[in-house]
């Protein structure tokens, strides 16, 4: 039977309950965002704060202003360091951040910027590598800037079809930054993408979708319709699924 392996999971929550199901569920470490469905957005400062009171794993915080691309506005920019600096104020332990050039290689200056900004926090840089003209260079890059972590699906959709890269980008890092694999990250494929990319380092939500029924009232008639709306939730047993493939793997 294989033992343990050394494993650092990541949940991606975009809620209270999601931080607190994520510690049930054996998780090493939460990002904090919102809007996954715009692939994430950076979540307000009300909710950081009841998530840091509520959940004692290191919460890493996602600043992203906008959905589309990573290309930011000077003023997007004094946003992200505003952000920056009024969280790390709130006891948040680290952040993550993805920006590019319009050419599609990984703006250094700025990414600098941001990671001398929240010294000593720990910085991740985030999917935004996955748009990269060069995933190799743009590994190089991001570690020049001082990122402690890249977040990757190897430059593909998930991280099946990505796992040969991430295998290479692994290798390449060589323990100079983290490679943290995430992108559709699922339970039952985790041992396998954990043995083929030599990884230590996985994110993922585990998000599953719950419908429910919500009424309103319509037209001159007085109409009432129901309206099934769906939110993403988090099972703690769901997580330590994943981190028990992981870890046995």
């Amino acid at each position: 039977m294989a033992g343990t392996r050394e494993i650092v999971f990541e949940l991606c929550a975009e809620s209270v309950e999601a931080c607190v199901a994520g510690q049930r569920g054996g998780a090493d470490r939460i990002e904090l965002c919102t809007a996954l469905i715009e692939d994430g957005l950076t979540p307000s400062h009300g909710l950081v704060q009841v998530a840091l009171n509520s959940c004692s794993l290191p919460i890493h915080i996602l600043l992203r202003p906008r959905a589309g691309d990573f290309e930011y506005s000077d003023a997007e920019f004094s946003v992200m360091k505003e952000d920056l600096v009024h969280l790390k104020k709130l006891g948040v332990s680290g952040f993550v951040i993805g920006i590019l050039h319009a050419d599609a290689t990984v703006d250094i200056e700025r990414t600098r910027e941001l990671v001398e900004l929240a010294a000593p926090l720990e910085v991740t840089f985030n999917r935004a590598f996955d748009y990269t003209a060069s995933l190799w260079q743009a590994l190089e890059d991001v570690i020049a800037a001082g990122c402690r972590r890249v977040l990757t699906a190897g430059g593909e959709p998930d991280v099946v079809s990505g796992a040969v890269a991430l295998a290479s980008l692994v290798e390449q890092a060589a323990g100079r930054a983290q490679i943290a694999v995430g992108g559709g990250l699922r339970i039952d494929q985790a041992a396998d993408i954990a043995r083929v990319t030599h990884a230590t380092h996985f994110h993922g939500s585990l998000r599953q979708m719950e419908a429910n029924a919500s009424t309103s009232i319509t037209g001159a008639a007085s109409e009432v319709t129901s309206i099934l709306r769906a939110r993403g939730v988090i099972d703690s047993e769901d997580v330590r699924a994943l981190v028990t493939e992981l870890r046995f793997s």
